[in-house]
């Protein structure tokens, strides 16, 4: 068996100082093992080291491992980065990212500064960036408190993930475990993802993705989406989760879709053998999917729409006005091929399956099956949506309402 030619980064001036100068370092060690015609592999000992934000980037000439060993830290501050994320890994083939070691993003001051809910000019980096990545691995490593997502893929094929460990407290804002998006045959298998936001999200354009025997909590559950955001947003086909333990997250399984945007399809999603431990809304399919309130015009569309229904004897300016807001309103993003199977555990809420389909386009197909959820909580009555009546919608706010309508048709 060939011998892999080994590319130490402190051989090449790196140190615990910093390992990201150009001309030592990580970036001289990689450069010349992405130049190899040989397998290669580029090693962090043991140790802690300090890295600037990198792009590792390929094509290379022959298969590369990186075998991190030691801890390596970001800087603290998010105002040195540049781009939107720490590490970025561009056009490799047959990638090995291994070794024990650890990816510590230092978010502590990121969250506390994190704002993004009100501001749309935050920024704050991912900790890494695989984008156009295939044939490849991740496995042995921890990622520690990142500043925002943990790791995002990116245009990638085939590629896995085994015994990935991602670590940072349910405090810690917008630090999704894994995201995946516009990418194909994803496997995240045999892996701990204990963070802030979800374990595992699907963006648009995700297809064929398995995830097996993964351990999620705290968190916000295993999701797909949020879709129907923003323009020309590709297909999410074929997404499997089984044999999966989720405990003390907001969310279990979830599918969720912006109200009122734009189209989609979401099909072929399969969750199944799942153990629930003391989560909120296990099961769930939310078509009406907004938060920090963004969608305060929908919400507002929604309250006219139902005032409508109780105040038909208005002029027909205001009920074409209505009937022409009331019809944007849905989700746009068609759901079909849905299955839940054997899911057991115990909810921290009284409504353990809840699917709140689009009603321009209802979900298509959905099945649940052998669901055994025991309510685990304070004994209160169960929430309901509560009847449309003039006692839930005053008058005052209804008057308001209208009032701001009119006021905006020309």
């Amino acid at each position: 068996m060939e011998s892999q030619a080994v590319f130490d980064v402190t051989k090449y001036g790196g140190s615990s100082d910093d390992i990201t100068q150009k001309k030592k370092g990580l970036m001289s060690a990689w450069e010349e093992a992405c130049a190899s015609t040989t397998s290669s592999q580029v090693l962090i000992p043991k140790g802690t080291f300090t890295l600037k934000e990198v792009e590792i980037k390929g094509p290379c000439k022959a298969p590369v491992q990186i075998n991190l060993q030691g801890t390596v830290k970001a800087p603290i501050d998010s105002k040195l980065f540049k781009t939107d994320a720490w590490i970025s890994i561009n056009y490799v083939n047959q990638l090995t990212v291994s070794g024990g070691g650890t990816l510590d993003g230092q978010g502590h001051v990121a969250w506390s500064q994190n704002d993004c809910h009100k501001n749309s000019q935050c920024k704050f980096p991912a900790s890494v960036r695989f984008n156009f990545v295939t044939n490849s691995t991740v496995t042995d490593v921890t990622s520690l408190d990142s500043k925002n997502f943990h790791v995002t893929i990116l245009g990638c094929n085939n590629f896995t993930f085994q015994h990935f460990t991602i670590k940072a407290p349910d405090s810690s804002i917008n630090t999704d475990g894994i995201h995946i998006g516009r990418s194909t045959n994803i496997f995240i298998l045999d892996t701990t993802i204990q963070t802030g936001d979800d374990c595992i999200s699907l963006g648009d354009g995700s297809q064929q993705v398995t995830v097996e025997r993964v351990t999620c909590g705290p968190g916000h559950g295993i999701s797909v989406g949020s879709l129907g955001k923003y323009d020309e947003e590709e297909p999410v086909i074929g997404f499997t989760v089984k044999n999966c333990t989720i405990t003390g997250t907001d969310n279990g399984v979830r599918i969720k879709t912006w109200p009122a945007a734009k189209p989609g399809v979401a099909s072929d999603m399969h969750f199944e053998d799942i153990i629930m431990e003391n989560v909120s809304n296990p099961i769930l399919i939310d078509q009406e999917y907004c938060p920090f309130s963004l969608c305060a015009s929908m919400l507002s569309v929604k309250t006219i729409c139902q005032a409508f229904t109780l105040f038909k004897q208005h002029t027909d300016k205001i009920e074409l006005a209505f009937s022409h807001l009331c019809l944007q309103a849905p989700s746009k993003v068609q759901i079909g091929n849905v299955s839940f199977n054997n899911i057991v555990g115990t909810s921290a809420t009284q409504v353990a399956v809840k699917l709140t389909c689009s009603a321009a386009f209802p979900c298509k197909d959905v099945h649940v099956g052998n669901v055994d959820l025991t309510y685990k909580g304070p004994k209160v009555p169960p929430s309901a949506s509560a009847p449309m009546s003039s006692q839930n919608f005053p008058a005052s706010r209804i008057h308001q309402c209208v009032l701001k309508l009119l006021s905006s048709i020309k």
